[in-house]
C-alpha cells in the first residue's frame, strides 16, 4: 500500500454521545453567573497573564548549569571522602553530601513536575535514576504521594499523605484518640518537631523500600528502582566505611542522613504545616485551594537556592510545571492578583514559619484545635 494512502486515510473516531454532551452543556449553563463559574475563570485569567509573560517556557540553559554544578559538587565531595581518610574531619564531608543529596532531590522534584524535559518519558527516566540512585528515594512511590495526593489536595484530611497521622498528628481528632505515652508525646509534639527532622531522611528511605518490596502500583519499573535504590542505600554507606574506617564511617552515615533530613524537611514543612486543614467534603476552586493552603517563605533568591525554589510555594502549587528559576518572577503577579480578588496570600520568614508550626502542633496535640472550624474554608463547604 502506498504510504500516502495510509496517511490520508481518516482515523475512525467514535462520535460523541449526544446525551453525555447535552448533560455537560446543561451543567455549564447551570453554572453561568454563579460563584463556581467566577472562581474557575479567576484562575483562567491569571494563567492567561502568565502564559503571555512566557514564564512557563522551559529553561534548558539553567538546567544544564544545575547538572554541571551538581557534577562538580559530587566530584569534590568524593575527593574529600577519599583524601581525608580516617579522620573526624569526614563529618564535614558528610554535611557536604547531605546538602548535595538535597540539591539533587530538588532537580528530581522539578523533573517529575515536567519543568525540565518536554518529553515525559525522558523526565520519568531521569527522575527514576536521580531519585533512586542518588537520593535513595523511590520515584514511583514519591510521584503518587507528592503529585497525585499532595498537589491535588493540599492539606485535605484523609487525602493528603503529608498530614496523615504518624509520629506527629495534624488533626485534633487524631490526637484525642491517642492514649498513654502517645498522648503525652502528642501534647508536646511541637517541641519534638525539629529533632524529628533528623529522621526525615531515614523515613523517606524506609517508605521507598517498603513501597518497592510491596510492589506499589504506582511504581512502573519495580526492578529498576529496586536495583538502583539498593546500590545507593547499601553501596554508599559501604563506600564511606571503607574510606573512613568502621567507626568514623558509621558516624559519617548517621550525620549525612540527619543533615539530609533536616535540609529536606526544612524545605518542605514550612510551606503547609500550620496552614488551614480542610475535610473531604469541602470543595474549593483550584486558585483558592492552592493559595490558601500554602505559605511562602521570604528571603528572595538566596532562600530560593537553599529551598530549591520551594519558598515560592504558592506559585509552585499554582504552576507546578513552571521552571523553579521563574517562580520569583511570577510572584509579584500572583500577589497582586490575590489582592485584587481578596484572597489571603501568606508569606513569612523561615524562623517565624517554624514558630507557627511548633505552636500549631502543640495545640493540635492537646486536642484543642479544630482545623475544620476555619472561616477561610467555611464559605466553600459543600452543601
Amino acid at each position: 500500500m502506498n504510504p500516502s494512502e495510509v496517511l490520508s486515510t481518516p482515523l475512525s473516531i467514535p462520535a460523541p454521545d449526544p446525551a453525555a454532551r447535552a448533560e455537560v452543556l446543561e451543567r455549564r449553563r447551570a453554572r453561568r453567573g454563579t460563584a463556581q463559574q467566577e472562581f474557575t475563570s479567576d484562575f483562567s485569567a491569571l494563567m492567561a497573564q502568565v502564559k503571555e509573560a512566557g514564564l512557563l517556557a522551559r529553561r534548558p540553559g539553567w538546567n544544564l548549569l544545575r547538572f554541571c554544578l551538581l557534577g562538580l559538587g559530587y566530584a569534590a565531595a568524593f575527593m574529600m571522602l577519599f583524601f581525608v581518610g580516617e579522620s573526624w574531619w569526614q563529618l564535614a564531608t558528610a554535611v557536604v553530601f547531605g546538602a548535595l543529596f538535597t540539591q539533587t532531590a530538588y532537580v528530581a522534584h522539578d523533573a517529575a513536575h515536567r519543568q525540565i524535559f518536554s518529553n515525559g518519558k525522558t523526565g520519568e527516566w531521569v527522575s527514576t535514576i536521580i531519585g533512586n540512585l542518588f537520593i535513595g528515594l523511590s520515584y514511583g512511590w514519591w510521584l503518587k504521594k507528592h503529585n497525585a495526593l499532595h498537589h491535588a489536595n493540599p492539606n485535605k484530611a484523609g487525602v493528603d499523605g503529608d498530614i496523615a497521622p504518624g509520629a506527629l498528628v495534624f488533626v485534633a481528632e487524631d490526637a484525642r484518640e491517642r492514649t498513654g505515652f502517645a498522648a503525652w508525646f502528642a501534647a508536646r509534639q511541637g517541641w519534638f518537631f525539629l529533632p524529628l527532622l533528623t529522621l526525615a531522611g531515614l523515613q523517606l528511605h524506609v517508605d521507598s523500600v517498603r513501597a518497592i518490596l510491596r510492589g506499589q502500583s504506582s511504581i512502573k519499573r519495580r526492578w529498576t528502582e529496586g536495583i538502583l535504590i539498593a546500590i545507593r542505600l547499601i553501596g554508599f554507606p559501604a563506600l564511606a566505611i571503607w574510606a573512613a574506617g568502621p567507626l568514623i564511617g558509621s558516624v559519617f552515615v548517621l550525620v549525612q542522613v540527619a543533615v539530609f533530613g533536616v535540609h529536606m524537611g526544612g524545605s518542605f514543612a514550612p510551606n503547609h504545616k500550620g496552614q488551614p486543614i480542610v475535610p473531604k467534603d469541602v470543595k474549593i476552586d483550584f486558585l483558592r485551594r492552592q493559595t490558601l493552603m500554602s505559605r511562602n517563605i521570604s528571603g528572595g533568591r538566596p532562600m530560593g537556592f537553599l529551598m530549591g525554589g520551594l519558598n515560592y510555594q504558592i506559585e509552585h502549587h499554582l504552576f507546578p510545571s513552571m521552571p523553579s528559576i521563574n517562580l520569583h518572577k511570577v510572584q509579584p503577579m500572583v500577589r497582586e492578583y490575590c489582592r485584587q480578588k481578596d484572597i489571603t496570600y501568606t508569606e513569612t520568614t523561615l524562623l517565624e514559619s517554624f514558630r507557627i508550626i511548633i505552636r500549631y502542633l502543640n495545640r493540635v496535640g492537646l486536642g484543642e484545635a479544630d482545623p475544620f472550624d476555619c472561616p477561610v474554608t467555611a464559605q466553600f463547604r459543600s452543601r
